[in-house]
């Protein structure tokens, strides 16, 4: 590495806080160099551990996760750039402890807002921190050699700036932006131009602009137009002057502030050798008749001295190359490179062919460019757009209009927004199924898990497995045997018959304690909701009969709850008008009734588990009287 050079083609970074986009972008440009290990060793995100995937090149690859900068910083001993990708509100207390780890000697803070205090303290704190370690005899930015070890002192870039260029070596974040740019720029080899820019937006321009007339960039940074950046013009352009690969140097200054006056005296006291070529920008603020802020904190069309004519002036009287205008920069930068050329001081590199890199899957469906199939298919909602919808009906609008959880059901379950007798009919049912006491087995599940100190999800599912062919299933049985029944028009007597000769009981009929002359409540409660609202009760009306010929045989074998529910939810499905015969044996079929059960099953589950950790109930172990024991 070259004295003076601050990064490498072995230069791996810490990113601060997990983007995607920008780490991406690196590891592309990783690639686009040839390097052999991706730029980023570790993410630091806080509150997170594990790994993210993301491409280098062809292949994937799974990239560490820490929760803390000490814990990355262990980890990752050689990675010693800090990029600081987050807001300004973080950036003080992170990057101060970042440039605590010894192992961090560049920190790069894109944050934009940052306040003033903030980066004095950050700036102060960098330089007592290289006195600390004896490097107070040194610039900022110099590289030093102690026992034949390469030795860096730490450099805070930025804030609010797009980072910085390694050419054919290493970028910061979202530096040079898109891979086109940067091929187009010739960023994946080095060429013999070190730039220094305060304008991160400009850089690009000026990337360009070099490359066009001559053989490239070598290193590029951008400080960042703030009133105290972290380094500065003149720190870059000393560094740069030590690095034998630059041969000449470019410079993009700004109106405001006075960073480029210590760049006047370095060329002015001889520090400089190469040629500097350099522009300050902001020359029309002299067109305004009162002082104007321009886009950069620093950037101010104030005081004469402060000026980008009074800047170019001093520049051009210790001289550095200065054009008249900056349509004109391009040439100079031109003159000035062929000049070197022609003396025989640069020998222009051979132009290389960089490795083509794959456009990632989402922009090139979102481009077009490919078709690609879609592996999970949902038609009951969608959480694309501004707000979720469900079966394309926003929330909002659920809300507003004052629909009810049926209303939800049937959104979400079949697809349709069903008139208000059939949501209320489904709350109904909700609400009748919600619960049936704690000694149903479900129930009994639920309250032994949660004593066991379980939690509330554990023990709702303790629960809901028990939901099966014994408990829970004759709803969707009973609307399965009883619509066959009707469709096939057996008689009740044919029906009872033909099941009783299969051996299965006719579920929907029979209950332990009600009989014939005490009916169930909720059974006569359901039937008159229907009787009153819906067109038609035909398979209710069916299960009646079926009902009064059972009752004939034994007092108990009345209809039950499952039995009202099975039937009627097939009079809701077919006095709608809204499915076909096809989809309601579907509903049938796939156990729809059965979710009715889980869904409401799930609100009383969940109050047993919450009344006995209220309770405060201890293990529960069933008592041995209640057990029969045998051999």
């Amino acid at each position: 590495m070259a004295t003076g050079q601050i990064f490498s083609r072995t230069t791996q970074a810490l990113f601060y806080n997990y983007k995607q986009l920008p780490i991406q972008r690196m590891l592309d440009f990783d690639f686009l160099c040839g390097r052999e290990t991706p730029s980023v060793a570790g993410i630091i995100n806080p509150g997170a551990e594990g790994f993210q995937k993301l491409f280098f090149g062809q292949e994937e690859i799974a990239i560490p996760v820490h929760s803390t900068i000490e814990a990355a910083c262990a980890a990752h001993p050689t990675a010693d750039v800090f990029i600081k990708f987050s807001s300004f509100r973080s950036v003080a207390a992170s990057s101060k402890l970042a440039l605590k780890q010894p192992t961090i000697r560049v920190v790069a803070i894109i944050a934009e807002g940052v306040p003033e205090s903030d980066t004095k303290e950050l700036i102060s704190y960098a330089r007592s921190n290289n006195k600390l370690r004896n490097y107070d005899k040194f610039p900022l930015t110099t590289l030093i050699v102690v026992n034949h070890c390469w030795l860096f002192l730490q450099v805070v870039i930025g804030p609010a700036t797009v980072g910085g260029i390694q050419v054919g070596a290493f970028k910061i974040g979202d530096t040079a932006g898109t891979i086109d740019n940067i091929i187009q720029c010739k960023l994946y080899r080095p060429g013999c131009v070190g730039f220094v820019s305060k304008s991160g937006g400009m850089s690009n321009e000026l990337y360009y602009t070099i490359a066009r007339v001559t053989d490239g960039i070598y290193e590029g940074i951008a400080i960042r137009g703030d009133v105290f950046p972290g380094s500065t013009l003149s720190d870059h352009v000393l560094r740069f002057n030590n690095i034998p690969q630059i041969k000449m140097i470019v410079v993009l200054g700004e109106l405001g502030g006075r960073d480029e006056y210590s760049l006047v005296e370095a060329l002015k006291s001889g520090k400089i050798n190469k040629p500097v070529c350099a522009w300050v920008s902001g020359t029309c603020a002299r067109l305004f008749k009162s002082e104007v802020q321009f886009g950069h904190a620093v950037t101010k069309s104030g005081g004469e001295m402060e000026s980008a004519q009074a800047k170019n002036e001093a520049l051009k009287d210790v001289g550095a190359v200065v054009p008249t205008s900056f349509e004109s920069f391009e040439a100079s930068i031109k003159e000035t490179y062929e000049k070197l050329a022609g003396e025989g001081k640069i020998t222009p590199v051979k132009e290389i062919t960089p490795p083509q890199i794959l456009e990632d899957l989402n922009s090139a469906i979102k481009s077009g460019k490919v078709r690609a199939p879609t592996h999970i298919i949902s038609t009951i909602s969608d959480d694309r757009g501004e707000e979720p919808c469900y079966a394309g009906v926003p929330m909002s609008t659920i809300v507003e209009k004052g629909m009810g959880i049926g209303d939800a059901i049937s959104l979400l379950w079949l697809k349709r927004s069903l008139p208000r007798y059939c949501t209320h009919f489904i709350e109904i049912c909700v609400m009748l199924c919600a619960d049936h006491g704690p000694c149903v087995s479900g129930a009994h599940n639920t309250i032994v898990t949660a004593r066991a100190g379980k939690d509330l999800v554990s023990s709702l599912v303790s629960g809901l497995l028990t939901i099966g062919p014994r408990f829970g299933g004759a709803v969707d049985d009973a609307a399965r045997y009883f619509k066959d029944a009707y469709d096939r028009k057996l008689t009740p007597y044919e029906f009872v018959e033909s099941m009783k000769k299969k051996g299965i009981r006719v579920p929907g009929i029979g209950h332990r304690i009600k009989r014939g002359d005490n009916r169930d409540k909720r059974v006569e409660l359901l039937q008159l909701f229907a009787r009153t609202h819906f067109p038609s009760t035909k398979y209710m009306e069916y299960a009646v009969e079926v009902e009064t010929y059972t009752l004939s045989k034994a007092n108990n074998l009345v209809m039950n709850v499952d039995g009202a529910i099975g039937t009627l939810f097939l009079d809701l499905l077919a006095g709608s008008g809204m499915f076909t015969k096809q989809e309601i044996d579907e509903i049938v079929n796939i156990g729809y009734l059965n979710g009715l059960f889980v869904l409401a099953r799930s609100i009383g589950l969940i109050g047993h588990t919450f009344d006995q950790k209220r309770l405060k109930q201890p293990l529960y172990r069933h008592p041995w009287e209640d057990v029969l024991y045998t051999k």
